[in-house]
């Protein structure tokens, strides 16, 4: 019952290929790249080129697709005799804001006739490395404009462990699952996290909006994606999502799955410390 994993080298991905107990097929464009367990076979694939993909033998697949080939690679997989898909949308999905983006992925699976799941995460904690990694390692400073703001970052092995889950037993069929993170935490005590994990208070820049979606894009965050970050412009682009009354809740999923309370922010932080030191 091969579990193919597609985005195998991503934060999620890397996560679900290692802690699957079954045979798993992990799919990467550069399999030379890749570390995992003996026990994973790893492949050479391209959602970008449906035509690559390894879906002989594949019974259960783990998709994080693009829009435009979405259609393509499910219709695919289901032909080859995939009979369950567990799709890695996001939470936009669910409040509205996502319509073009990971909603078409959505649907092509729901159309297609397989056993299907969706996992709708909302912020990854992950995006502080690329977002505040290189300034804490070069001088120790955060370039973020509202310390105070509010954010529900989610640590990515939670969201791996309701992906495992959900792959390697029934009962989730036709369920989305919101996954939110732990209670709402500041960008301060974000950065205080982080300091203690690496044992170096980071400090914030004094700088605008405009400043800092300068500076994301300069570290290689796609302009769309860094304007949405800093609420400069909504999901789908264009005038910013009023989120004035907006409340931050924490969805019982995780827990209700695993038995386990999500990881805190401080736990991430531990998890990557390596990644903000010099």
């Amino acid at each position: 019952m091969t579990v193919l994993v597609t985005g195998a080298t991503g934060n999620v991905g890397r996560l679900v290929a290692a802690g699957l107990t079954g045979p798993v097929r992990a799919m990467t464009r550069d399999p030379g790249k890749t570390r995992f367990p003996s026990r994973v076979e790893v492949v050479r694939g391209d959602l970008d080129d449906p035509a690559s993909i390894p879906f002989d033998g594949v019974e259960k697949l783990y998709l994080f697709a693009h829009p435009r080939t979405a259609e393509e690679v499910v219709d695919r997989a289901v032909r080859a005799g995939v009979r369950r898909i567990v799709t890695l949308s996001s939470g936009a999905v669910t409040h509205g804001y996502d319509q073009s983006h990971h909603l078409p992925v959505e649907r092509a699976v729901e159309a297609s006739g397989a056993e299907w799941t969706h996992l709708r995460p909302g912020e990854f904690a992950a995006n502080k490395i690329d977002l505040w990694g290189p300034s804490i390692r070069e001088d120790g400073t955060i370039v973020h404009p509202w310390p105070d703001a509010v954010g529900q970052p989610i640590h990515e092995a939670d969201i791996a462990d309701v992906a495992v889950r959900v792959l390697e037993e029934d009962g989730h069929t036709g369920r989305a699952y919101d996954l939110t993170g732990p209670a709402p935490i500041t960008q301060r005590d974000m950065a205080r996290a982080i300091g203690e994990a690496i044992g170096r208070q980071p400090t914030f820049r004094d700088v605008t909006a405009e400043e800092t979606l300068a500076y994301y894009v300069s570290v290689g965050w796609p302009e769309e994606i860094a304007r949405y970050v800093l609420g400069l412009a909504g999901y789908e682009g264009g005038d910013p999502d009023d989120f004035s009354g907006y409340e931050y809740t924490v969805s019982p999923v995780y827990e209700e799955l695993t038995g386990r309370p999500y990881r805190t922010f401080a736990r991430w932080a531990r998890d990557h410390a390596a990644d903000f030191r010099s």
